[in-house]
């Protein structure tokens, strides 16, 4: 953490400080400039302020970490009943990514019962170690015991990194290994960089999408982020395998838990946007619900389905489970199509690693743009439906 210094002889115009501020934290006392309890430490005005005028100075926390004890970045292996999800892919190409930069070795956390044979395939993957703790205590997922293999691993192995998956399951491990070991995590990240000095950079949005956060743990170790599904590139599946097995041995009373699972009920599977290969999005540019049969026929042409942003679904125009963003899913089709999107940075992190992006709104200045493959000016109700005479005839979208 750290403080806001105010330093009033460098102040040449305290109303315009005051502006500057968009929490309304910085005030006017009697010609001087001060700061209130609802300063979010943005830092927004020593960056854009009068030179000199504030400053931020970090205070020490306490003793600073031995970073040389600490080595490798971990990816903790999702899977249910052995079945690997595919976001431990996509951590461990991130992983790799990230640790040749330091020259740090990509290890992988397996825990569960029965899962020797599945870590096999973990080694196709670019990973250097899998450790593995295979015992029937932890067949089933119970937040104590995995929290306790978890901590155990860490203590052993003291990696200096270690990503999760933004999974039901991760979403409760990851915040539990924090706090054991007091150090920091930052949740849903868009964004992983790695400095020589082995910080990880964690950049996620932040305030409502209005700003990039960098987050960074420098004084503590490990560093934990959880990332969500299809936000990371999975790597290439290597035809021979590489890197060891190491078996962990965790003692029966640390994997004990107050709560007992009497039986599991599994779900019925059901389709999903992230499983689409061609989506088409609604937007506020849409002015009726009953405009939604447009949106519809354009999904149905190309075979695809449909999606929306945040509004629409708060509006109930469609499920919460079709909604992409930050607060809702995120997705990676070959081919995506906005109609009427503004967007927004937490939509635009739920959609920009899709393979083509179209799209359609009548502000040029739009947003969505920016990260559009091909971007169409005009009103959705006179394209849309062109759109989609031209599929059923078969011809050529230009």
């Amino acid at each position: 953490m750290g403080r806001l210094i105010v330093h009033q002889d460098k102040v040449t115009d305290i109303a315009a400080m005051v502006a500057l501020c968009p929490f309304k934290a910085l005030e006017d006392n009697n010609g001087k400039l001060e700061i209130n309890a609802a300063c979010k430490l943005c830092k927004l005005c020593v960056k854009k302020g009068q030179p000199g005028a504030m400053e931020f100075v970090e205070e020490e926390t306490g003793p600073k970490v031995d970073k040389s004890l600490w080595k490798g970045i971990t990816v903790y292996v999702d899977h249910v009943e052995g079945e690997i999800h595919p976001v431990t892919l996509e951590l461990l190409g991130k992983a790799r990514e990230l640790a040749d930069k330091i020259n740090h070795p990509v290890q992988a956390l397996f825990l569960g019962s029965d899962i020797g044979d599945k870590a096999q395939e973990l080694l196709h993957y670019g990973v250097d170690k899998v450790y593995v703790v295979d015992t029937p205590e932890l067949k089933d997922f119970k937040i104590e015991s995995y929290a306790a293999a978890f901590e155990q691993y860490i203590n052993e192995v003291k990696p200096s990194s270690i990503l999760v998956g933004a999974t039901p399951v991760g979403r409760q491990l990851a915040p539990r290994v924090a706090a054991r070991f007091k150090t920091g995590l930052t949740a849903d990240c868009t964004i992983l960089e790695m400095h020589d000095n082995t910080d990880l950079v964690q950049i996620r949005p932040a305030f409502g999408g209005n700003i990039m956060a960098e987050i960074l743990c420098s004084n503590t170790r490990p560093q934990l982020a959880t990332v969500r599904y299809k936000i990371m590139n999975a790597p290439e599946r290597s035809a021979e395998p590489k890197g060891e097995i190491v078996k962990m041995e965790v003692p029966a009373d640390k994997l004990k838990a107050r709560m007992e699972v009497l039986g599991i009920v599994k779900k019925e599977k059901v389709k999903t946007i992230e499983s689409a290969d061609v989506l088409v999005v609604a937007g506020r540019g849409l002015k009726k619900v009953e405009d939604l049969d447009m949106i519809r026929q354009l999904a149905d042409a190309l075979g695809g389905d449909i999606a929306c942003t945040r509004p629409l679904a708060e509006a109930g125009w469609m499920d919460a489970n079709r909604q992409i963003g930050l607060s809702g899913r995120t997705v990676r089709p070959k081919l995506i199509i906005t109609c009427g999107v503004h967007g927004a940075i937490q939509f635009v992190a739920g959609m920009n690693n899709s393979e083509q992006v179209v799209a359609i709104n009548s502000d040029p200045e739009a947003p969505i743009f920016k990260v559009a493959n091909y971007a169409l000016v005009g009103d959705i109700y006179e394209i849309v439906p062109q759109l989609i005479e031209k599929i059923k005839q078969g011809g050529a979208l230009a």
